[in-house]
């Protein structure tokens, strides 16, 4: 009876087994293809996963390419901005100074004729005294009126004042039409000391005494340059814009400054030229202003910005500086500052251009 019951459990186990075998079989499979589910599904996750970090990768690197050719388009357009503003700055400086011209040349050509004519009609008075010295009462009364000794030497300093005034227009003139160069767009070579003068000349109102501000020194220390080939017209571009921040930085400057203190340091502006290895002509202009906050030192020539007020200053002038410098003179163009001492701009161009051309390459 035993052995039975015992065949019977034995029996009930192995079925027992046999469906555990079973279902283990089944879950084996089923985490088997779970695996290789999940084994798919992290490939294509991570397929996924890679093609967004390509795709987030080349998005980032378009919009870089967009902001830097829209950096590109607003420095352009800026420049050619600034390039439309000169070039109608220029055409009206020649305008003008043509239109000078022509009535001060006539003045001028006039007056050697007026020197002889005076010249003559003294002579003449001078006879007529010397052969009739007792002339009758009313002409003697009438000589004493206008007192012709006085009238005689005044008249002589008049006209050698107006000869004066006239050469010295004429000598402004001249610096107006050589500052716009409008004649001498081309590259070609010149002499760096008369743009540096010329462009003084147009400022010469900056320098003078009046009610907002000193008088301004300017001391000349120039070197034995040979001419230097650039574009003209652009270069005294550089020297006017270096200059009139120059200018502005001063006057800035004694704003902050009692009468005793612009006394005992007066404000002036210093220019130096010379060659530097044969190779290279250094012009350097300096200011003994409040020089610039090391905060803004590195933004100096970047395009648009500015410290002065709005509607002073466009913020373009040295970055234009800049380009005309480093990239179509093949030049340098960098500053050194010291607050409270001043800032000291240095222009460096080659004497000569490689194949006689100053385009960048």
């Amino acid at each position: 009876m035993d052995n039975q019951d015992n065949s019977i459990q034995i029996q009930d186990l192995a079925k027992i087994n046999r469906i555990l075998q079973k279902k283990l079989e089944r879950c084996e499979n089923e985490r088997r293809q779970l695996e290789s589910d999940i084994a798919t599904k992290e490939f294509l996750l991570k397929k996924v996963i890679c093609e967004l970090e390509s795709s987030q990768t080349k998005l980032q690197q378009r919009s870089q390419e967009l902001e830097n050719t829209l950096d590109s388009l607003h420095k352009m357009q800026a420049q050619m901005i600034q390039g439309e503003k000169m070039s109608a700055l220029g055409q009206m400086v020649a305008g003008i100074a043509h239109e000078i011209n022509n009535p001060v040349s006539f003045i001028y050509g006039n007056l050697s004729h007026i020197q002889e004519y005076t010249d003559d009609l003294l002579r003449l008075v001078h006879l007529y005294h010397h052969y009739f010295p007792k002339p009758p009462v009313e002409i003697q009364t009438e000589r004493e009126i206008i007192d012709v000794e006085f009238l005689e030497k005044d008249m002589i300093m008049v006209l050698k004042s107006m000869k004066i005034g006239t050469e010295r227009i004429r000598d402004i003139v001249l610096s107006l039409r050589n500052f716009s160069r409008l004649d001498e767009s081309e590259f070609k070579a010149v002499d760096i000391h008369e743009g540096i003068d010329n462009t003084l000349m147009i400022l010469q109102h900056r320098l003078k005494y009046s009610d907002q501000s000193p008088e301004i020194q300017v001391i000349k220390v120039y070197g034995d340059l040979s001419p230097v080939e650039c574009y003209a017209g652009e270069l005294n571009q550089v020297f006017f814009n270096i200059l009139a921040n120059a200018f502005d930085a001063l006057e800035e400057f004694n704003a902050q400054r009692t009468a005793q203190e612009i006394h005992e340091n007066p404000s002036r502006i210093t220019i130096r030229t010379c060659v530097v290895d044969s190779q290279w002509v250094k012009i350097a202009i300096a200011d003994n202003g409040a020089g610039i906050p090391e905060a803004i030192q590195t933004q100096v020539f970047n395009p648009f910005f500015t410290t002065k007020p709005v509607g002073k200053g466009t913020g373009m002038g040295m970055a234009i500086s800049y380009q005309i410098i480093t990239e179509k003179h093949h030049g340098k163009l960098d500053f050194v500052s010291i607050p409270s001492k001043g800032t000291e701009f240095v222009v460096q161009i080659p004497l000569q251009q490689s194949g006689g051309r100053g385009e960048s390459v």
